[in-house]
């Protein structure tokens, strides 16, 4: 098996199965710490339903120094679909607590962050069906099914 083929495996319909939330958590932790470079972060959000506290190991882009947050399964993912439910507040974590803001990028202006965002994150390849070295406008027509978040304080 590929790893891109284990990669999507570990997110069959969109959901990581139990080995990859596994894994995603021992991230998570390890990302918060800051023990990692600084485009890999940990993202806390409350959950929808619980308020409970929820962690994701993330790659964050930074484009004309502003930082994004990328969800590489699409809209419905837990972390996505919690963002509205707590007004787009969240944490991010990586070596400090840093309260923040996620904002939804249009369309319009999600290519080249989707673009950089590829060039960073290995792991979310297999999901975003461009090549990282595609032109803009092949990410233009997919940036539909990827959510971009913009990172305010």
């Amino acid at each position: 098996m590929a790893s891109g083929d284990f990669t999507r495996w570990l997110y069959r319909g969109g959901r990581p199965n139990a080995i990859a939330r596994f894994v995603n958590g021992l991230w998570a932790r390890i990302f918060a710490w800051g023990v990692s470079p600084d485009w890999v972060v940990t993202l806390e959000v409350p959950g929808r339903r619980s308020g409970r506290p929820i962690t994701f190991p993330l790659v964050m882009a930074v484009l004309d120094g502003e930082r994004y947050l990328v969800s590489m399964l699409g809209t419905e993912v837990a972390w996505v679909r919690n963002l509205p439910a707590n007004g787009g507040r969240a944490v991010l974590r990586h070596g400090k607590v840093e309260p923040v803001r996620l904002e939804l990028v249009p369309v319009e202006r999600r290519a080249p962050i989707l673009k950089e965002y590829l060039r960073l994150a290995p792991g979310a390849r297999p999901h975003v069906p461009v090549d990282k070295d595609a032109p803009l406008a092949a990410f233009a027509a997919r940036a539909q099914q990827f959510p971009v978040y913009r990172v305010t304080t």
